[in-house]
């Protein structure tokens, strides 16, 4: 029959550290309430900030564990880097039209040819009539003339140059028509489900969008598959052909964030899509459709404050740690150890840390044999405002099954004591 085991005081588990419960966890075990520490030293800080970034604009409501919170952008996504989990979502699946946000795909086609040995930094790539005179944004490209790749990468990252996209996209697939078939078989790859490229510039076009979570998934990735090449996004300025230009990303000029990438057309409005980091915990921001560009600066900035001082990240157990144990039946041992089979790292309000209880369950007693790795239970959290959450307990040990005369023995014992 199933056994449950409850711990509404969670500083009774040695394994989790005194900690009180969580409300999301990492994708790989469960995407949190939207698909379904600091230190000490830091709370003051962290309070005097939180009391800043939570006074609320004119605006609609998006949604947070803590229920609305109004935000002046028409579409927003706020998600923790490291978990994966969503903390702030506003129209966060709807198709928009994401601007030069879109060259964060062209960087991310572009540093996997890098990685792939493919494409060189210090190759030079040929200019096109087409890639000098294209309006919009630009680094200056020459024509006719050729540019060195690693240059062109700060002119699409730094500039936000439309001129150094065509480039890098004609030098890598022979035309822009065929980056941007590469571009939507890499969206499928990764998921983008509201994303449709007819560009790799992020111009206008009636059939080009992508979605705020889209781009905030392809910002996690880049960070996550090409470190060796997300520098560029934290440089302030870039000076090519006598031209220096500024980072057009206010979080990074301001030293908030370290990347990625700002966008604006008349359809999408003012957007940007920010990742900053502190005490080893990354946030991801995306807005877009604010109405100026210091109204994205200064709701972009409110937002990270606000994620920043209202969650923290908490490790409930690592790979390997028991966390119960199960009684087994006919088994070389009488019981197994039940793990979580991973780091589980969970992103949580703060105010949230006494309001939970963990709860694990299996079926009892465990039949020989049991394999190493096998699903026999689950842990859940839960409590009264706390979205429940539930992660797989797995067999820490191989339990092999008695031999034929053990086994009669322990059926006649069974049978006898209950035992």
């Amino acid at each position: 029959m199933p056994d449950v085991s409850s711990y509404p005081d969670l500083s009774r588990r040695a394994i989790l550290g005194g900690v009180a419960g969580a409300a999301m966890m990492a994708g790989g075990v469960s995407e949190g309430w939207a698909r379904g520490k600091a230190g000490a030293s830091h709370r003051k800080k962290d309070a005097a900030k939180a009391a800043e970034a939570t006074a609320e604009p004119q605006g609609s409501p998006a949604n947070t564990p803590f229920g609305p919170y109004d935000t002046v952008a028409k579409w927003a996504v706020v998600v923790d880097f490291n978990t994966g989990a969503t903390l702030l979502d506003k129209e966060a699946d709807v198709q928009m039209p994401p601007s030069s946000m879109t060259k964060l795909m062209t960087a991310y086609i572009v540093y996997g040819e890098l990685k792939a040995g493919k494409l060189q930094m210090d190759q030079m790539l040929p200019v096109s009539e087409k890639a000098w005179r294209l309006q919009g944004s630009k680094m200056f490209v020459p024509y006719p003339g050729s540019v060195k790749v690693e240059d062109l990468i700060r002119g699409m990252i730094v500039d936000s140059g439309n001129d150094a996209c065509i480039v890098l996209a004609e030098g890598i697939a022979g035309s822009e028509q065929q980056f941007v078939d590469l571009m939507n078989q890499k969206a499928k790859l990764l998921g983008l489900t509201n994303s449709n490229f007819e560009n790799c510039t992020g111009m206008p076009s009636a059939n080009h969008h992508m979605s705020v979570r889209d781009i905030a998934t392809l910002a996690r990735r880049i960070i996550q598959d090409f470190p060796e090449y997300y520098h560029f996004d934290s440089e302030k300025t870039f000076k090519y052909n006598n031209i220096e230009q500024q980072n057009r990303n206010p979080l990074v000029q301001k030293g908030i964030a370290d990347g990625l990438k700002t966008g604006h057309t008349d359809a999408g409005g003012y957007g940007v899509c920010a990742s900053a980091e502190r005490n080893k915990r990354r946030v991801i921001l995306v807005v877009n459709g604010l109405t100026t560009s210091h109204q994205r600066a200064s709701e972009s900035e409110r937002l990270l404050e606000w994620a920043f001082s209202q969650f923290e990240n908490v490790t409930l157990f690592t790979a390997g740690d028991t966390i119960d144990s199960a009684p087994v039946y006919l088994g070389t041992s009488k019981t197994v150890p039940l793990v979580g089979g991973k780091d589980l790292v969970v992103t949580m309000p703060r105010q949230w840390q006494k309001k939970a209880k963990i709860s694990i369950s299996y079926d009892a007693p465990v039949r020989a044999p049991v394999t190493k790795g096998a699903a026999l239970g689950t842990l859940t959290i839960s409590g009264d405002g706390v979205p429940n959450l539930t992660v797989p307990l797995l067999a820490g040990a191989d339990v092999p099954r008695l031999a034929l005369p053990s086994r009669a023995m322990a059926v006649l014992t069974h049978y006898v004591t209950g035992s």
